[in-house]
Formats: structure tokens, sequence, C-alpha cells
């Protein structure tokens, strides 16, 4: 996990389905218990980190609170289109700008002209 809250925002945490939310308690409370254990034997170096992980904590809790009494939708699992790098874009845009200019000359072809 990341310092504090830029990994875990609550934006990014309403993409997470419940399951993931839970995983995600999972690892914070193993961090919480070790950044404790760590603080009583004099080890830790970064006290802040305790405040970020609680805060993290308490953040799951209430987006999966909220979602049970249905202030919070959860989200539906939808795919998220692969990105193309710009060549396949450009690629694919010049195809079908060829094919409409193609499909139109043909249609014109196609279409007879009435003669006076």
């Amino acid at each position: 996990m990341a310092i504090g809250s830029k990994e875990l925002a609550s934006v990014e945490l309403d993409t997470f389905d419940n399951g993931r939310l839970s995983d995600e308690l999972k690892k914070a409370k193993e961090e919480l218990f070790n950044l404790r254990f760590q603080s009583a034997t004099g080890q830790l170096e970064s006290h802040g980190r305790l405040r970020a992980v609680k805060r993290d904590i308490a953040r799951i809790y209430t987006v999966l609170r909220e979602r049970e009494l249905g202030i919070r939708a959860t989200p539906v699992a939808v795919e998220a289109p692969a990105q193309a790098d710009k060549k396949t874009e450009k690629k694919t845009k010049k195809a079908k700008a060829a094919t409409e200019s193609t499909t139109d000359d043909a249609a014109a072809e196609a279409t007879p002209t009435k003669e006076a």
C-alpha cells in the first residue's frame, strides 16, 4: 500500500467490489499491527504512517457500511476496453475513412443517373 490515502482514495474505493475491499481491509489491519509493534519496540521511523493507515481502515469501513445501507452503489463488473496505442488508432481512422470513401463511390456508381 502507498502512504496514506493516496492509493485508497474514496473515489478509488468506489470501484472496488466488496471482496477486494475486505482484502484491502485485511492488509491495512496487518500493516497497522506491524506499525504498532514497531512503535512498541522503538523501531518505527514514520509515526504519521500510523495515522494514515488508521484513516484508510476507517475509509474502507465507511464505504462498506454505506453500501450495506444503500447510500453508495456497489460497482457493476464492467470490463474496461483495452486502450489502443496512438499508431493503432491512426491506422483504424485511416482504414475507416478509406472504407467510407469507397462505399460512397460505389453507392454513387450504383445509383442510376437520370438523363434528360
